[in-house]
């Protein structure tokens, strides 16, 4: 069975209680839930994790290889556009990972509009709201 990391970052334990018109009513919570139903039914195995600690996500996505995990979803939140770091740490273990976000990047605030982490990634899915999870998820069980 694939496992596949599932790794949140700053502010995404705010979810449904912050700016329900950009990011919507559902909380991580109700989001896991649903990644974890979809994850059940295409036979994959899925492990979550949320910080707002840079250096907690660098530490994570450094273990992931040794955990036997094949596939990262990365919603780095603000260190999208931010964090080096976070993009050498992928690069670094050299597991596919796709960058999600739930709202559109790309039609927000110019610096929202640069990645550093999608040049490390293999996709990248934006303003699909959670469904970019279960999209990424469909991805990694084909």
């Amino acid at each position: 069975m694939k496992k596949i990391f599932i790794i949140n970052g700053p502010n995404l334990n705010l979810l449904g209680k912050r700016e329900e018109n950009i990011y919507g009513s559902e909380t991580l919570e109700d989001i896991n839930k649903k990644i974890s139903q979809k994850a059940e039914e295409l036979k994959l195995e899925v492990a979550f994790f949320q910080s707002n600690s840079e250096g907690e996500i660098v530490s994570k996505i450094q273990e992931l290889k040794k955990e036997g995990f094949s596939g990262l979803i990365i919603n780095p939140g603000a260190y999208t556009h931010t964090s080096i770091a976070i993009r050498d740490a992928i690069a670094g273990v050299n597991i596919n990972t796709i960058e999600v976000h739930i709202s559109n990047i790309h039609s927000r605030e110019e610096f929202r509009k640069q990645s550093f982490i999608a040049p490390v990634c293999i996709g990248q899915i934006s303003g699909l709201s959670y469904f970019g999870y279960i999209y990424a998820l469909e991805y990694f069980a084909n």
